[in-house]
């Protein structure tokens, strides 16, 4: 099975599909939404992709990607994996030399306070991803560029190590969804432990107290919400979409009760997937 994952080798993408899924055909893809898409169109029959940073909180990237370009793509499940970050660089060096730190937008996120304390006159630059920042400064030899990623990226490109658990939270982890096409997706589970994720927007958005109604067809079920998150949509000033994880199956007549509730709220309801949260 092909497996599409955030590239290039070395990133958390890859430690958290090596953990879980030793086994199948890595696909490493250059961006977050070529990920999802890549299981929209066919190329890859799963992906996985981080979705939410208990630092920075969810993927923008993968979010906006799932609700408003890949209609045809499911949750299937999740898994949660520890992250924590070196300093690399592509030779010894002393912090005070290091002029520019580069890595993904969500790790440099992670790591704002450490950089703070001890690089406060470098200047911090987004890359790709945490592997490609790795790649880049250890093939370079700069001795005034720094990069922020894994370990395993630092070891698998040759690059030193001038730093490690960079992380501002010891706990730092990040939630990865299974993706996989609508056609070949299990349906949602009729018993045990389960967690729906949906999307909504529009309709009566712009009238007061929409969203309260929008949310009180779950409280009035008695199911409880333990997500939400709102994004842009994408079509103007003051629209945005809302994003919910909730306990129980889209299986469960309490949880579709809910969701034809809400659809009357709503213009737009999408169930991004409903899955088995019991222990493999």
């Amino acid at each position: 099975m092909r497996v599409a994952y955030l590239g290039p080798p070395g990133t958390v993408s890859d430690e958290a599909l090596s953990a879980a899924a030793p086994d199948v055909e890595a696909v490493p893809l250059a961006s977050l939404r070529d990920v999802v898409l890549s299981v929209q169109e066919g190329r890859t029959e799963r992906a996985l992709a981080p979705i939410e940073n208990a630092l920075e909180g969810g993927v923008d990237p993968v979010l906006d990607a799932l609700a408003l370009e890949a209609p045809d793509v499911t949750l299937t499940g999740e898994i949660v994996q520890p992250v924590s970050y070196c300093l690399a660089a592509g030779r010894q060096i002393e912090l005070a030399e290091i002029k520019l730190v580069r890595s993904h937008p969500q790790a440099l996120g992670q790591c704002t306070q450490w950089i703070a304390r001890n690089l406060p006159n470098a200047t911090v630059l987004p890359a790709a991803s945490t592997a490609d920042a790795v790649r880049e400064v250890a093939e370079s030899g700069d001795g005034t560029v720094a990069a922020i990623g894994p370990r395993l990226a630092a070891r698998r490109y040759g690059a030193v190590m001038l730093a490690e658990d960079l992380e501002d939270d010891p706990g730092n982890a990040t939630r990865f969804a299974w993706l996989a096409h609508a056609d070949d997706a299990p349906p949602p589970p009729a018993e045990g432990p389960a967690k729906t994720i949906l999307v909504f927007w529009g309709m009566g958005s712009g009238a007061s107290g929409w969203l309260v109604s929008c949310l009180a067809v779950f409280a009035f079920a008695g199911i409880n919400l333990t997500r939400i998150e709102s994004r842009p949509l994408r079509r103007g000033m003051g629209e945005y979409m809302f994003f919910l994880d909730l306990e129980g199956s889209a299986a469960d007549p309490a949880v579709a009760g809910a969701l034809e509730g809400l659809r009357r709220h709503a213009e737009v309801v999408r169930v991004l997937g409903s899955f088995s949260t019991a222990p493999a």
